[in-house]
Order: structure tokens, then sequence, then C-alpha cells
């Protein structure tokens, strides 16, 4: 069996029946960190993230912005948990054809961005690569009684979202904020019962959060916030690289998300009881079943 038949989570679901935890992880595989014990008051959050060239950025694009780009995935995943990132160590996959100015404006995009979300660098590998790669591993923290993870969803609650969906791959996938001073306001104000980043697509990724809720949902095609990029609604469903937030509250709770002026929040649907699926009332207000839930491929 290939890879590419098997995709990305299939070949990560092989691998989690293999791994054994002891009692200080939280929570393991299978989240956007993962979750460990770290004091009385702190979860420590641990992610890391790689991206390919010809997979995740074409070998023509701006370095800067591919070095910035390989940061903010990890940062989004902090976010994604409701956590504030810390300290980072980042492995370098360096064709030998590369010129060092090249490598220069590829740490500069790293370098900034850690800057501007305080984040420390400090250490990482180089190696020799056909390709260019970047990983980034990524530690940060978050309160207890803060912690997001994509299990907790209830039958009743809105499915929210931060900004726009579709075309990412015409830039936005490489010139996004992370939306961690969102996922922060959030947190510290509401109670946030699941949350996720769009990294693999909105309908892919709503798909991991029923999946570890063992709950369906209904998806209003009206309500959901196409890109200026997105070639059709479709595109915006399961194009990825978004890195937009993706979460569920109770009725009150959003209400109370809604009235709020500090940033811009949508609902898109609600979540529903097992049984019903993943369906789409569109723009006819007619229902579809979702049973494909197609997102941005890693092999």
């Amino acid at each position: 069996m290939r890879l590419s038949e098997i995709g990305e989570f299939g070949l990560i679901k092989r691998f989690q029946n293999k791994i054994k935890i002891d009692s200080s992880v939280i929570k393991g595989s299978g989240d956007d960190c993962a979750v460990l014990e770290l004091d009385k008051k702190y979860y420590q959050l641990f992610t890391t993230d790689m991206i390919v060239e010809g997979v995740d950025f074409k070998k023509n694009e701006n370095l800067a912005l591919v070095g910035r780009k390989s940061l903010a995935i990890s940062i989004s995943d902090i976010a994604a948990c409701g956590g504030i990132p810390l300290h980072a160590v980042v492995a370098l996959g360096l064709p030998g054809t590369m010129q060092v100015k090249q490598v220069d404006r590829l740490a500069k995009g790293i370098f900034d961005l850690a800057k501007e979300f305080r984040i420390n660098i400090v250490g990482g590998d180089i190696s020799a690569a056909d390709k260019l790669m970047i990983n980034v591993s990524l530690l940060g923290r978050v309160e207890k009684n803060k912690l997001c993870l994509r299990q907790g969803a209830k039958i009743g609650d809105l499915i929210m979202v931060t900004g726009e969906f579709g075309g990412s791959l015409q830039g936005k996938h490489l010139k996004f904020t992370p939306r961690l001073r969102e996922s922060r306001f959030l947190v510290d104000n509401f109670k946030i019962n699941a949350m996720i980043d769009v990294s693999d697509g909105l309908l892919a990724d709503l798909g991991h959060i029923l999946e570890q809720s063992l709950t369906g949902a209904v998806l209003y095609e009206s309500l959901i916030p196409l890109s200026k990029h997105a070639a059709n609604p479709e595109d915006a469903l399961c194009s990825g690289e978004e890195f937009e937030l993706l979460f569920t509250a109770s009725r009150d709770q959003a209400s109370k998300i809604i009235r709020s002026s500090k940033y811009r929040f949508k609902v898109i649907g609600e979540i529903m009881p097992k049984s019903f699926g993943l369906r789409l009332i569109n723009l006819k207000n007619n229902y579809s079943k979702l049973n494909s839930l197609k997102g941005f491929k890693h092999f």
C-alpha cells in the first residue's frame, strides 16, 4: 500500500496504536499540541511542524515568507489550544546549491515573527537535503482552566470561525497572522468547548472535532465567510491552509462573543447528534450530506 492511498491521517492512526505514554501526558498524538503536566497552574504545550519545498511552498517563493510560515503554523497550533508560545527550535534541510544570502532571508522571516510573538529561538539543527525543508518544534503553556482541545463540542453548540476561507494558496498561506490574540481573548473571557486551527480545510478540520467529540454538525453555506480569492463555496470548504480558528461554544457564550467588539467572529453552523452526520444547508435551503472530508493533501 502506498502512502498516497492511506494519506496523512491514516498514517498517523497507524502510529498512534503503537505509542505508549505515561500519566504525565494529558493529551498525546491527535490534537494540535501534545499537552503535558507542568505545575499546579499550567500545562505545557508541545508541537512540531515541517514544511517541504514542492508540498507546502513553491520553489521560487519569497524565502522570508517561507521562513515566517514555518514558525507561524506552530504558533497557530498553540493558539488552537488556548496557549502562549514560548521557546522554539528550528531544523533546516538545505540544498547545497542554496546561496548564503538566501538562507539569511529565510532566517529573517523566522526571527522577525519570533520577535513579534516574543518567542525565544533556543537551538536547532542543519543538514543537507535535496529540497528545502524546515521543521519547527515549539513549546508553550496554557492555564489548566483555559486549555482547549478538539474534543468537547456539545450538541447545541454553535460553530464559529475567525477570518475568511478559500483561495489561501494564492498567497495567504505564506502571509497569515496566527490567531493568537483572538485565541487568548476567547479563553480569557468565554467558555470554549472545542477548538482547532484550519490547516487541512474547513470540512476536514471540523471533522476532527466531530470525531473526537462524538457529534455531528450542520453548516450553513450562506454564513461561511468567503475570501475574495475563493473560486467557489467548495473551495472555501476544502482548500485548507487558512490557519483560522474553528471553535464551538454554547449559544449563550456564542451570543456574548458576537456582541464583543474586540474581534470579528462568525457563526457558520451548529453541533448536532452524531447520527445526524455532517450536512450542509445550501443557498437554496436544501440539505446535502457531506461524506467526503477533502482537504489539503500532504501526499
